[in-house]
């Protein structure tokens, strides 16, 4: 468990020159600011088996957000989390929902604390424990809190319309843990302390060794109606990834028509997954996956209709069988994917969904529906249903209240039974 890291200190050790001169020192604070969110949530799962009890949770918490002005391109910031059950999760673990804050009462944790430099609209470094939205590596931030990162994160803009990024991380905090650790999601519950759930049963045991991290690099290039993307991850110990995707919009009169496509591939050879024997749907070997899909759409006033696709190819001999391993969880990178149903958990097969985002009332409703299907080579069929109802009031600017539901029908792991998860969230913002 990383308590007490370098990063946190070249946090403290920074503000000692500018104490130093006691005038900027006051004009940084002066012109900083601070942000944050208040947080109920009330999560729901029914699972309509009468061998699988059902589970719920509640968590009130949020987010308040430090951040010094500018002295000289530098400035500093931090953010505390929390999240509370208030006692409702009463005795029995087993019918928690553990993803939303884990069975703890409480969480408290200094979830960012950095140091950064700053050109605007060219450069940006910076060190220390923060939030990082990539592809396959971002904060996951549909629970009480979002998972953050401990490293160096820098991006450049050379050109208008061209992002070039990268990142050194070495530990991360997940959204149900009070501190950073050395760990992913293929880590079981409580390995080196750290109280992490949602996490992949692949048979790891408190013996393998801890993660180094990853590094990463991408490009996103943005030019009228074209947006191109490309990144590499390595997942250090666990799998190498190129992930790359191009989308091309054509404004017609109030009407916009698009295009998009996606490939993703990986690979890792004498990894942990591997050396460790571990197996996700009885698989092991190699890491070895290929994913690629496709999206179609059209962006009319107040609506965006859409079609996708995704294949991800079986590969024998490898863990999963070709599973896509990411170790921080995302999945909403790919196109036929929504909040239970994707192919990260569900494994080699493929899949499409039909769906629409919708906006009403001068933009106060936003409503999300889309129906998927899932044919899977270990996990079998399922049809899902999703729908997100967000209400945004004008009389009152940064409060949302969200209710997201999803539906399946027929997963094999639920014993062909339908499960419905239903997600209350209700958040302020200032």
């Amino acid at each position: 468990m990383i308590h007490r890291t370098w990063l946190s200190i070249a946090f403290v050790l920074a503000l000692i020159p500018m104490a130093a001169q006691a005038d900027s020192l006051a004009q940084i604070i002066q012109d900083g600011s601070v942000s944050g969110d208040i947080r109920s949530y009330y999560f729901s799962k029914l699972y309509g088996a009468p061998q699988k009890e059902n589970q719920d949770a509640y968590s009130l918490g949020g987010i308040l957000n430090a951040q010094t002005g500018i002295l000289d391109g530098f400035s500093a910031g931090a953010s505390f989390f929390t999240a509370n059950s208030l006692g409702t999760h009463g005795g029995d673990s087993s019918g928690v929902d553990t993803t939303l804050m884990g069975i703890a009462p409480s969480i408290n944790a200094l979830g960012q604390v950095y140091l950064q430099y700053e050109l605007p609209k060219r450069v940006l470094i910076r060190a220390g424990n923060q939030i990082i939205n990539t592809p396959w590596m971002g904060p996951r931030d549909s629970r009480m809190l979002p998972q953050t990162f401990q490293g160096i994160f820098a991006q450049v803009e050379p050109m208008a319309g061209l992002k070039i990024e990268g990142m050194r991380i070495f530990g991360w905090k997940s959204r149900t843990s009070d501190n950073y650790s050395r760990d992913n999601l293929y880590y079981p519950t409580n390995y080196d302390e750290d109280a992490l759930y949602g996490v992949k049963k692949v048979g790891l045991g408190d013996d393998t060794p801890s993660s180094n991290g990853t590094l990463a690099f991408g490009l996103n290039y943005r030019y009228q109606g074209a947006k191109v993307s490309a990144w590499y991850y390595n997942f250090y110990q666990f799998a190498k990834m190129f992930y790359g995707s191009a989308q091309y919009g054509l404004r017609v009169g109030a009407f916009t028509p698009y295009l998009a496509g996606q490939f993703l591939r990986e690979w890792e050879n004498n990894g942990i997954l591997q050396n460790y024997h571990a197996r996700l749907f009885g698989q092991k070997g190699t890491v070895n996956s290929t994913l690629w899909g496709v999206k179609a759409g059209i962006k009319i006033p107040y609506a965006n209709l859409f079609f996708a696709y995704n294949a991800l190819t079986p590969h024998a001999d490898s863990f999963g069988g070709g599973a896509i391993v990411s170790p921080y969880g995302n999945f909403a990178a790919m196109y036929a994917s929504f909040m239970t149903d994707n192919l990260l958990a569900f494994g080699p097969g493929h899949a499409w969904r039909l769906g629409g985002i919708f906006r009403a009332w001068q933009k106060q409703i936003r409503f999300i529906a889309s129906y998927a299907h899932f044919d899977t080579q270990y996990e079998g069929k399922t049809d899902g249903v999703y729908l997100d109802l967000t209400y945004f009031p004008k009389q009152l600017q940064g409060l949302s209240i969200r209710d997201r539901v999803a539906i399946e029908n027929g997963l094999a792991a639920y014993k062909s039974h339908s499960f419905i998860y239903n997600l209350l969230m209700l958040q302020y913002a200032f």
